[in-house]
């Protein structure tokens, strides 16, 4: 089966800056992908190129097999698009909100009135039909917002920070809605800087830095090859490197302590406290955000 999305040598630059230097990668049919990295690494110029509204420079750029550069058209009649800002307009109710958008994609009014109604249901917004935007949450804004992304019933959705500024109980609940459109079929695109999020949702995924794609794999295999399964943290001390250099151990500072990456935990979890005699010693499990952090490094991006 084709892919839904093909890049091969993907290029966009604004004069002098590369904002995506000569990406390549695929999105088969049905899977989550995911766009990692910090600001400033290109992700969201990426997904503005397979939005169609940001020209390529270079490269290949195929969605649904077709070029991107002359069938605009056509792609955007089958995607669905989550912003990252809440963009609904504050002079309709969500219904309206709903109906207006359906009119885009000339859809017929009884076809339009019925699949508003379902993916009401589908959000829990059903009781909210009638309310102004100003009323919402903003856990319900983004559930209508994804509503509103399904009203054409798309064949790939496309989610920029889908549950910014979300509660735990409001992300949960558009996870929960992500996997069923998943289960239905459906092919979803997102970025987010939550890693759980992207540990959770995403089938494979790349992280970005500085317009280039430094890794691409599905999450857990991603941990276990650059973090190993577990990290053990102790005290930053010329005794502590020592002791990890002894044992061949990866590790790097973080602040004030020392992380090791390691599939044998115990191991060096024993030797530091016998042979070290270290007194704080803790070994969680590996992250994504163990590996996110170790490809990109730890300091602030403006």
């Amino acid at each position: 089966m084709a892919p839904v999305i093909e890049a091969t040598g993907l290029t966009k630059r604004f004069g002098d800056l590369v904002a995506v230097d000569h990406v390549t990668f695929r999105v088969e049919q049905g899977e989550v992908f995911g766009f990692l990295g910090p600001n400033g690494a290109g992700k969201t110029t990426t997904m503005r190129m397979i939005q169609c509204v940001s020209p390529k420079t270079e490269g290949s750029l195929q969605v649904f097999g077709m070029e991107v550069e002359g069938h605009e058209s056509e792609i955007k009649r089958q995607i669905g698009v989550v912003p990252q800002e809440n963009n609904l307009d504050p002079d309709f109710t969500v219904y309206k909100n709903l109906l207006v958008y359906a009119r885009y994609f000339d859809i017929p009014l009884p076809e339009a009135e019925a699949t508003i109604q379902e993916l009401l249901t589908f959000v829990e917004l059903s009781e909210k039909r009638d309310t102004p935007i100003e009323k919402l949450s903003g856990g319900m804004k983004r559930r209508l917002i994804l509503a509103r992304a399904l009203i054409n019933r798309p064949r790939l959705l496309i989610l920029d920070e889908p549950t910014v500024g979300l509660d735990p109980q409001a992300r949960h609940l558009i996870w929960e809605r992500l996997r069923e459109i998943r289960n239905r079929g459906n092919t979803i695109v997102l970025t987010t800087h939550y890693l759980e999020e992207a540990e959770r949702l995403c089938d494979r995924l790349v992280i970005m830095d500085r317009g280039g794609i430094l890794v691409e794999g599905p999450p857990r295999e991603l941990v276990k090859r650059h973090a190993g399964t577990h990290v053990v943290e102790a005290d930053d001390t010329p005794q502590v490197r020592a002791c990890l250099d002894r044992l061949g151990a990866r590790y790097e500072p973080m602040g004030e302590l020392l992380q090791a990456y390691t599939d044998t935990p115990r191991d060096v979890t024993r030797a530091l406290v016998g042979e070290c005699q270290m007194g704080h010693v803790a070994a969680r499990p590996a992250t994504l955000e163990d590996v996110f952090l170790r490809l990109t490094g730890r300091k602030l991006r403006e």
